[in-house]
């Protein structure tokens, strides 16, 4: 990492575990300020220890306790996240998950709309609260988090593969929209990801195999391959775009 994100603030949901943790200690690593929130404080704080310890150029790890399908809590999230720098650059909308495994017409109906809920509308509050601290920094980049099911069938994965989509759905409007005022939208589809939930599928089972055949590269990724891919977006390509914008709009 070459600290190219040094001055810029970063904002990582789901930041306890995972994805979320390895796209922050990547952002700190390249100097970016960064805020890491989920519902877990312990994890939190290994989390934030463990990605100081990577963090270089003057990056930081910093994390706070916060729900996001809580508006009040979004909010007050963007908001801290902003305060090392002075300005919210990057956000990497990781929190999400599924629930209510089986067949549509054995849903629970009160279990689906609580995993849309965690992954379409916490998306949404994300954008929602962090678009104008963007605006105010001239510029900035946003990815949102889907998955292989938000665009293959992926059958008994209830409300997932919904919601998934509709994160896609909302980087894709929300790109239209503000892609004149130089904030970039994503959304990245991980597969199968070498995580702490999918430790729960047996390695010797059929689910397992068929992640792997299907996959060119012929293994599972890891958390860090995802966090390579999400620097894309907010790493070297977001610099000279938010410095080109910040230029012409003071000439």
């Amino acid at each position: 990492m070459t600290g190219e994100l040094e001055g810029y603030g970063a904002l990582v949901t789901g930041g306890g575990t995972g994805i979320g943790h390895a796209c922050a200690a990547a952002l700190a690593a390249d100097a970016a300020a960064v805020t890491i929130c989920g519902r877990t404080e312990s994890k939190l704080i290994d989390s934030a220890e463990r990605a100081n310890t990577l963090a270089a150029h003057g990056g930081s790890v910093q994390y706070r306790v916060a729900d996001v399908t809580d508006e009040t809590a979004v909010a007050a999230l963007a908001a801290a996240a902003a305060e090392p720098t002075g300005s919210l650059d990057v956000v990497v909308a990781n929190a999400g998950g599924g629930g209510g495994l089986g067949p549509y017409q054995l849903q629970d109906t009160a279990e689906f709309k609580r995993v849309l809920d965690l992954n379409v509308i916490g998306t949404m509050l994300c954008v929602k609260h962090a678009v104008p601290h963007m605006l105010e920094a001239k510029g900035g980049s946003f990815v949102g988090m889907s998955s292989i099911a938000g665009g293959l069938t992926h059958r008994w994965f209830g409300a997932y593969t919904a919601g998934k989509a509709g994160i896609e759905a909302i980087m894709r409007n929300a790109a239209d929209e503000l892609g004149d005022a130089n904030i970039r939208f994503n959304a990245i589809r991980p597969g199968f990801i070498a995580t702490e939930i999918m430790e729960g599928i047996p390695r010797d089972s059929g689910v397992y195999a068929s992640y792997i055949e299907n996959t060119p590269m012929n293994d599972v990724g890891t958390p860090e391959d995802v966090a390579a891919n999400t620097h894309s977006f907010t790493g070297q390509y977001l610099k000279p775009l938010v410095e080109a914008m910040r230029e012409r709009q003071s000439a």
